[in-house]
């Protein structure tokens, strides 16, 4: 007789009864709720994916919708629920990881294409569905590319502003973050948000579109813009914000409790004036937005970092669309302070490097470390370096 397969780190739904490993989380109760919740929508399939309201690779826990329902913590991925389906998508960085973490109840779909999923959607759902999605969560890109994969097929593509996996997970999700938002010292800043603002406000003069405001979705934007830092995410130095910067006015929506005495004085220095900037609620971008798009103006953005909720309430014509808005560029091209401050943080990370190699050839040969103790280990030396504000993902860390 044949050996039974050993593999027991992965799930086995052809089993009978099927095999889950310890890692498999259980998500009956979760479906089971989020397809309640869909039936008093008439909602017949929706679509979570794995981002945020501002298209961030990382996200925080109270944005990971996906990883609450599925198990899955992967960076990556979409999941489409129907009435008695579960599908995740994801790349082949996460195949394996996929199988030990998600149970039964869901198909891991091994291609990341839309429209591999809207074709899977139109198996699943009738002519006459409605296919749902939470309009704040997509970029416009994709909402298009959902809009073309499912045209003509007599399916609606139908947007909910409420999302309905916060619905479900309720009080159980995770908090906003509090933490606090600082101003970063004068001497790791290339140049004042004034210089900063005063740039990107020359590049709409000179545009032959004369856009009236620059619209900021993506957080590295809105923090590079005000040499302004936080950790609302870990590993990334953000906190949750949008800008609305018009060539007279600067709206910065955010929690201003949060933000430090010495960075709220930075940015109200000016006021009132054209380079006063004007504290207003997170929540009260899109109102905002909607409101100043009723005027004589032009809105430019980038399409990579807005989502289709903010997009939609800026009439075509009043748009002037770039796959980057000009603060995305302006950040990317350092000045030589930057690059400067660049070589010597490489430096610093050098150091620290050099003493961790060292350490290793000491300590493999007594057989003390693996993988995990020397990520660790690492972590430590660079943590004992100058300006150090921890690392910027996960040590990866593997032998042989």
């Amino acid at each position: 007789p044949q050996a039974a397969s050993a593999n027991t780190d992965i799930r086995n739904c052809s089993a009978d009864p099927p095999y889950l490993p310890p890692t498999a989380i259980n998500t009956t109760a979760r479906l089971a709720a989020l397809r309640g919740t869909m039936r008093a929508h008439s909602v017949h399939a929706y679509i979570v994916p794995s981002t945020d309201a501002h298209m961030s690779e990382y996200i925080a826990e109270r944005d990971s919708r996906l990883g609450w329902l599925t198990g899955f913590t992967g960076s990556a991925g979409t999941v489409v629920v129907t009435w008695d389906k579960a599908a995740l998508w994801t790349d082949s960085r996460y195949w394996i990881q996929a199988e030990r973490q998600l149970d039964c109840n869901w198909e891991l779909q091994r291609t990341t294409w839309i429209k591999s999923i809207g074709l899977w959607i139109l198996e699943a759902v009738p002519v006459g569905a409605n296919i749902s999605l939470d309009p704040f969560l997509f970029s416009i890109d994709t909402w298009n590319s959902y809009s073309q994969a499912l045209h003509g097929s007599g399916r609606t593509l139908l947007p909910i502003e409420t999302n309905l996996v916060d619905q479900v997970w309720g009080d159980q999700r995770p908090p906003p973050a509090s933490s606090e938002i600082y101003s970063l010292p004068a001497a790791f800043t290339g140049s004042s948000w004034q210089e900063k603002v005063a740039g990107i406000r020359q590049q709409m003069e000179q545009h032959v579109r004369r856009p009236t405001a620059v619209l900021l979705s993506g957080l590295e934007e809105t923090a590079w813009l005000f040499n302004l830092r936080g950790n609302d995410i870990p590993y990334n130095p953000v906190f949750y914000s949008y800008t609305l910067l018009t060539n007279t006015s600067i709206s910065l929506f955010v929690d201003e409790t949060r933000l430090a005495a010495a960075a709220r004085q930075s940015l109200q220095a000016g006021c009132p004036g054209p380079l006063c900037v004007e504290l207003q609620e997170y929540g009260q971008a899109r109102a905002h937005l909607r409101r100043y798009a009723q005027g004589n103006v032009t809105v430019w953005l980038g399409t990579e970092y807005t989502t289709y909720g903010l997009y939609g309430v800026i009439p075509q014509e009043k748009l002037l669309e770039d796959s980057y808005s000009p603060v995305m560029l302006a950040k990317a091209v350092k000045n030589a302070k930057e690059q400067e401050l660049l070589r010597a943080a490489h430096v610093r990370d050098a150091v620290a490097v050099i003493q961790y190699l060292l350490w290793l050839e000491k300590m493999v040969p007594q057989g003390q470390v693996d993988e995990f103790s020397g990520a660790r280990h690492i972590d430590m030396l660079r943590q004992a370096q100058e300006h150090n504000r921890g690392p910027s993902f996960q040590s990866i860390s593997a032998s042989g």
